[in-house]
């Protein structure tokens, strides 16, 4: 549905995946959509009707700074409906053997460069009355055998987004999680690529106690990539979050997301252990 005042969204990650079919999504709805990008080549493939590519690294802050330039000083005075944080990495590993240059990487994309792109863009969404929408992940809510690093990163972003919508609430700034399940994505398949470098790096004794969590790893990320959800679907419920006149504060996305966020609330632990070990053929 197009607006009379066409407003503008700010996605990052937009390469594929979820990224990229939001920034379709909010485009085809009439939205002016900044796509985030890392790649000059992305940047020519993403381009289209209503979707201007930036190129942006959100660990980098001159990129950040000029993204927020853009924003302010757009030719047009479109006001900015919404950004969203979606551009992250997924390093799968036992955490006894993960490099730790591997976890600070994951925590530096996943979390500080989520936050570095709030800040930035802060000042534009209060102006405009706009919105924050983290996409967040059932592994911010239940954290899975070799999942441990990735599942850090996205429970520290549930604790910002927390924080930030009852910082800001008072000003007009409307910050919301969505939280998928098992999405098909590439981000799946890099993480069975990561998983293969880093299993190179373990001794033997780390190797008898964890090829097996391996392959369980790599098994559940393959899975997901080859039977979750499309990344429309993701995309959809953004587009419902930024259209809401009063959007709830949480959204899921895929039924096993709306399933785990209820069990992880009411069983016990040693019962919600035994259950994800089971899934993932450890027992």
């Amino acid at each position: 549905m197009p607006y009379k005042t066409q407003e503008m969204v700010v996605v990052t990650g937009t390469s594929s995946g979820i990224g990229r079919a939001t920034a379709v999504q909010l485009a085809a709805e009439g939205f002016y959509v900044l796509a985030g990008v890392r790649r000059q080549e992305d940047a020519e493939e993403i381009k289209q009707k209503n979707i201007e590519p930036v190129i942006l690294d959100i660990t980098a802050i001159d990129t950040l700074r000029a993204l927020a330039e853009r924003v302010e000083q757009d030719p047009l005075g479109r006001p900015l409906r919404a950004v969203v944080n979606n551009a992250g990495i997924a390093v799968n590993a036992p955490l006894e053997m993960v490099p730790l240059d591997e976890f600070r990487r994951q925590i530096e994309v996943s979390v500080i460069g989520q936050v570095a792109v709030i800040q930035a863009l802060t000042p534009a969404l209060l102006k405009s009355g706009g919105r924050v929408v983290n996409i967040g992940s059932v592994g911010g809510k239940i954290s899975m055998p070799g999942f441990g690093i990735y599942s850090a990163a996205k429970y520290a972003m549930e604790a910002i987004n927390d924080s930030l919508r009852r910082e800001m609430s008072s000003f007009g700034l409307k910050v919301i999680m969505i939280t998928p399940g098992g999405v098909s994505t590439s981000l799946s398949e890099k993480g069975v690529s990561t998983a293969d470098r880093l299993s190179k790096l373990m001794t033997p004794d780390q190797h008898r106690r964890h090829d097996r969590l391996f392959d369980a790893v790599k098994a559940q990320a393959e899975s997901w990539a080859t039977s979750g959800i499309p990344p429309k679907k993701v995309a959809e419920v953004v587009s419902r979050a930024i259209h809401a006149s009063n959007p709830r504060t949480r959204y899921t996305a895929g039924r096993d997301s709306a399933l785990l966020t209820r069990l992880v609330r009411i069983l016990p632990d040693k019962l919600l252990d035994r259950m994800l070990r089971s899934q993932m053929k450890l027992q």
